[in-house]
């Protein structure tokens, strides 16, 4: 019986990497994955999930405009697919997640979404917000704040190194803009 999984942390736990490395178990034992990731995140190219550690695969691209349901039932019809991973998944709408839902109930294709559960301000996803309540399975990637504790947080940083507590839930970045830390830190920088 398939299930929705959300494996969530703060920036830099190795999400993309456990991603990847998941897939490619699959792809080793002769299974159809697909890959899905947000299609205004092109750091790295478009279509394509990266690591930091150089890893890296093709993906399907996925907008606010998709209907995951439809366009998964369309690869699926013409090639059974065994798993969907889904990348950058906090950028999911509501919609979207209650699509995956149908993949999982209506289809039985596991579903392995992969994302942050906080935005800069500390405030969840819609993406996020909505695994984190509907998914069958919950798993928290751990990474390290630069005192040692886990971080849970992510502070993101101006242009003069000042912390962010105001403005657009996405701008696109990474270690350059954004640094993961613990509660403790992330309260003195960005909670009065």
């Amino acid at each position: 019986m398939a299930q929705l999984y959300f494996y969530y942390s703060a920036m830099n736990a190795g999400k993309s990497t456990s991603l990847l490395q998941s897939a490619y178990n699959y792809k080793e034992r002769g299974m159809h994955t697909l890959i899905y990731t947000a299609a205004f995140d092109d750091r790295y190219g478009i279509g394509k999930v990266s690591s930091r550690i150089g890893l890296h695969a093709e993906a399907q691209l996925f907008s606010d405009a998709i209907n995951l349901f439809e366009d998964i039932q369309q690869h699926h019809a013409q090639q059974p697919i065994d798993c969907i991973f889904i990348d950058e998944s906090q950028f999911l709408t509501k919609a979207q997640v209650r699509q995956l839902i149908d993949v999982v109930d209506d289809l039985d294709i596991p579903v392995l979404a992969y994302g942050l559960r906080t935005d800069f301000a500390g405030e969840t996803f819609d993406g996020s917000h909505y695994l984190l309540a509907w998914a069958d399975k919950l798993f928290e990637l751990k990474t390290v704040c630069h005192c040692g504790r886990k971080a849970t947080f992510v502070v993101r940083w101006d242009e003069h190194g000042n912390a962010v507590r105001a403005g657009a839930q996405v701008e696109i970045g990474g270690n350059d803009r954004y640094e993961s830390m613990c509660r403790k830190h992330f309260k003195e920088l960005i909670w009065d």
